[in-house]
Parts: structure tokens; sequence; C-alpha cells
């Protein structure tokens, strides 16, 4: 049998697996037909042995790795476990998030670079040329800014503070939010539009921090205040949302082995997993900065808490997760 007369024998087989396969995972393992069951065990066993037929006789790698991904497919269809939300939910976030973060170091470094290089440079030229700011920010936000911050927001926590707080974090979530998804889905222009979203918030968010602190005293202490601990979950995650889009578009652009659609498959999976980690990461920012950074508490306690905080989100991103070598 050769090659071109065993595709179109097989053909059919595969192509009823994939779609059973489909149909299976959009189900829950209680509402699975038995008669479903049957056929996509005899079907994978059926395509394991085409497989290795296909390895056998060297019949081109793009046959055996379509062929491969089915077989994956099948197996975690047939053996996955009962629907545990909670405790995947929670073993994602504890070592699952940050270690499929660091499985793609480069592209981290790479996202890093394109927001904090514009971010510094837009911070120095902000200090040295703060009426250049209003070009980029707009003098209306650096009057709002400036006019939030010349004194401290709250002076007691009373009844205007928990209304206006409560009001202010669903706002947050939702803007934070819609950060991060912006971030995400304009991956899909081949990672183009996530590097974009970066470089303008860098731009943008550099270029008010140097203004602020030009001016100095009483606004820059407050300002500074307020965003240093919220800040490190919030500016960190808008990296790791922009991370979620490059893996996208590297999914996209360099599927190296796979076909495309099986590198799309696999990176936007994969991409999706970082961009909900950064929507988490930007949730717990806006609770933070609803409720805490404008507590009327003292300026150093809140530096001192920010300082804190990034300790604990860069050691959480760098090292949570890791698997231990066992002793020899």
């Amino acid at each position: 049998m050769n090659r071109e007369r065993f595709i179109k024998q097989r053909r059919r087989d595969w192509q009823e697996f994939e779609s059973l396969v489909g149909r299976m995972q959009r189900h829950r393992i209680a509402k699975w037909h038995s008669d479903d069951v049957a056929a996509l065990s005899r079907l994978y066993r059926s395509i394991c042995y085409d497989l290795s037929l296909v390895q056998s006789r060297e019949w081109g790698a793009r046959l055996e790795q379509y062929l491969n991904d089915l077989v994956a497919r099948g197996h975690n269809c047939l053996y996955r476990s009962p629907p545990q939300s909670f405790r995947t939910v929670s073993r994602f976030i504890a070592g699952g998030f940050p270690a499929l973060l660091r499985s793609y170091r480069w592209t981290c470094c790479v996202a890093a670079a394109l927001f904090l290089v514009p971010f510094l440079v837009s911070a120095v030229v902000g200090i040295l040329r703060p009426d250049l700011a209003e070009f980029v920010v707009t003098q209306q936000s650096l009057e709002a800014t400036e006019t939030s911050f010349e004194e401290m927001l709250y002076t007691s926590l009373d009844d205007r503070y928990a209304g206006e707080r409560s009001l202010m974090s669903g706002f947050y979530v939702f803007n934070n939010a819609g950060i991060a998804l912006k971030a995400y889905a304009l991956g899909v222009f081949c990672g183009i539009g996530s590097a974009v979203i970066l470089l303008f918030n860098g731009i943008e968010i550099g270029f008010l921090v140097g203004f602020v602190a030009s001016k100095g005293g009483l606004l820059a202490e407050n300002f500074f205040s307020f965003v240093v601990t919220h800040g490190a979950f919030e500016l960190t995650a808008i990296v790791i949302a922009g991370v979620a889009g490059l893996v996208l578009g590297q999914g996209l652009l360099f599927p190296g082995e796979q076909t495309r659609i099986a590198s799309l498959r696999q990176h936007g999976i994969e991409s999706l997993q970082i961009a909900l980690g950064a929507a988490g990461m930007l949730a717990i920012a806006a609770l933070i900065e609803a409720f805490f950074s404008p507590l009327p508490i003292s300026s150093g306690f809140k530096f001192a808490t920010g300082l804190l905080a990034w300790f604990s989100v860069g050691l959480y991103l760098l090292r949570a997760g890791d698997v231990e070598e066992p002793a020899a």
C-alpha cells in the first residue's frame, strides 16, 4: 500500500474521530452516550496503529504530526479526570501559571523590554520636559492627576470612603480587565497589536510618572504612595497580557515542525491561560487600588507595603511552580 492510497482509505475514519472527540469534549463525562464511547475507543486504537505505520514507513512529518495530534486528543478525551474545578484552578494559580509563563522566558523578556524601555525613556523626558507630557497623556488627565493628589484623598474611614471605594472597585476591575483583553486579543495580528499596546502603555505611563516626579513635593508623595502597591500587580500584569498576545502571534508565525493550525491551537490555549492569569492579577490590583491605596495612613507604611508587594510578585513569578530534582 502506498501513501496516497493509505490516506484515501483512512481519511474518513480520521475525520469521524475528530468530529466525535470535538462533540464529546463539549459535554461532561456523565452525559456521554455509550455508543459514542465505544466508537471513540475503536477509532482511537485504529489511529494509534495508523500512527505507528506512518512512523515506520516514514511517510512524512506532517502526516505523522497530524495523526499524533489526533492520538493526543483522543487520549485526553478518553482518560481525562472528572471535573475538579476548585482544585484545578487553585493548582493553576499556585504553580501552573508562573511555570507556564517561565516556559516562554524569551517572549517575557521581549514583552518587558517593549514596555520598560519606552517607560523609562518617557519618564526621564517627562522629568526634564514636563510640558511635553500633555501631548501624550492629554492636559485634562494631567490636571485631574494634580487635583486628585494635591492632598490626601481621604482623611478618615467614613461613609463617603466606603461608598466611593465600593463604586470605584467595579470600575477598576472593568478597566484593568479591558487592558488585558486588548493586549491579548490584538496578538492575533501576528503579535504586532500586542507590541503596540505595550509600547503605548509604556510611553503614556512613563510620561505621567515623569510629569508628577517633576512637580515633587506633596503631589509626588501622595501619587507614588498611592500607586506603589497596586502597581506591582497592575504593571506586571499589563506586561504579562502582552506576553499572551505575543505567544498567540508566535503560534502563527513560527509553527516549527507542526502544521500552522496545530501550532495555533497549542499556542492559543497556552496564551489564553497566560491572559487569564494576567486578568487575575489585574483583579487583585483593582481591589488594592480601590480599598488600600487611598487609605488615610502614612506614606511610609504604603511604600513599605509596596516594596513587599513587588518582592512577592517577583518571587511568585520566578519561583512558584518549580519542581525540585529528586536526590541522586
